[in-house]
């Protein structure tokens, strides 16, 4: 089943927003996009909400949320900005905290400083 929200930015690829197989959910990654603008958000802590804020319209749209997230993948341009994502990611996702990788990349799409998927397990 493939999953689309206009609350979240719409793909810039080929690709969909997030695909359910059984009761997994893989979720693309997302960037700093306003969905309404298709805009970059400004600055590495606006990118870093944005990014939670996209993820959780996705999960929504499939029924879903981030607190069932399982695996979340977090890449950034610059691994100095890991402290700020952890603080941003526990005002989304609650405790047990699912499985995680921080992986410091060149650059992302757009230009963005930060890029999340996850992998949601449901029912």
């Amino acid at each position: 089943r493939i999953i689309a929200t206009a609350a979240a930015p719409a793909a810039i690829g080929t690709y969909s927003q997030a695909v359910q197989a059984g009761n997994t959910i893989y979720m693309s990654g997302q960037i700093g996009l306003d969905p309404a603008t298709m805009t970059l958000v400004e600055g590495i802590d606006a990118q870093i909400v944005r990014v939670f804020e996209n993820l959780k319209a996705v999960a929504e749209a499939a029924g879903a949320s981030l607190n069932d997230a399982v695996k979340f993948n977090i890449y950034l341009t610059d691994l100095a900005n890991f402290a700020k994502v952890n603080d941003v990611m526990m005002q989304f996702v609650g405790e047990p905290y699912p499985a995680r990788a921080a992986i410091g990349v060149k650059e992302l799409p757009r230009g963005a400083l930060v890029e999340a998927d996850a992998i949601l397990v449901v029912g």
